[in-house]
């Protein structure tokens, strides 16, 4: 394995592309560190140093050019040259905007990674709501609420699916708006939306079951 000042920097420029639908591209982001230093990355304003990355972690920058690396060869992230402050790296998108994954539904390949990139970032969510749990300074309720986790199960019509896609839509143009002197606190928002399949009801039971 290179070591990272052997690297060569990399100075193609990537396609312009929010869309991860390759199989190969989504399965990339499997790894939850991958997944949390594109996540970062984008909070940055999708470029930042490999110093900046790691005191965003709180991790020694050394441990992260083997998965940058990968990022890289995956067009996923593009090096930049070394302007003073060490080696940066950007997304493949403009600056502010997202990458975005892409997929369909049925046994394929892209669903497949899909599955593992969901259940990582699960992972990454339990673990952030354990260590926020674990602090006392952290609000737990009210408008200002920060910690929270909750499933709901129940039913919906057409109208209700479009509002609550509308909702979480929102939800994630309010995360994505840049740092800012007032916007200064960083969060994680996951969710999972699923439909589930209605089982027939039995008599004398009641539909809600």
């Amino acid at each position: 394995m290179a070591q990272p000042g052997k690297t060569r920097t990399t100075t193609r420029k990537l396609p312009n592309n929010r869309a991860v639908e390759k199989p190969r591209e989504i399965a990339l982001l499997a790894s939850p560190a991958r997944q949390e230093l594109v996540d970062t990355l984008e909070a940055l304003g999708g470029e930042a140093s490999v110093a900046a990355l790691a005191g965003q972690l709180g991790r020694p920058a050394d441990g992260l050019y083997y998965h940058l690396r990968l990022l890289v060869r995956g067009g996923l992230l593009e090096e930049l040259p070394d302007e003073g402050d060490g080696r940066r790296y950007r997304t493949r998108v403009d600056k502010g905007a997202r990458l975005q994954l892409r997929y369909r539904g049925g046994r394929n390949a892209g669903a497949a990674a899909v599955e593992k990139v969901g259940a990582s970032m699960l992972r990454i969510a339990s673990r952030d709501f354990a260590n926020a749990l674990k602090r006392s300074d952290v609000a737990t309720e009210g408008p200002q609420r920060e910690v929270w986790a909750s499933r709901s199960k129940g039913w919906v019509d057409e109208r209700d699916l479009g509002e609550i896609n509308r909702l979480l839509s929102r939800a994630l143009e309010l995360l994505h708006k840049p740092r800012s002197g007032a916007r200064n606190k960083l969060i994680a928002l996951t969710w999972v939306l699923a439909p589930l399949p209605v089982k027939p009801s039995r008599r004398g039971q009641d539909d809600e079951d």
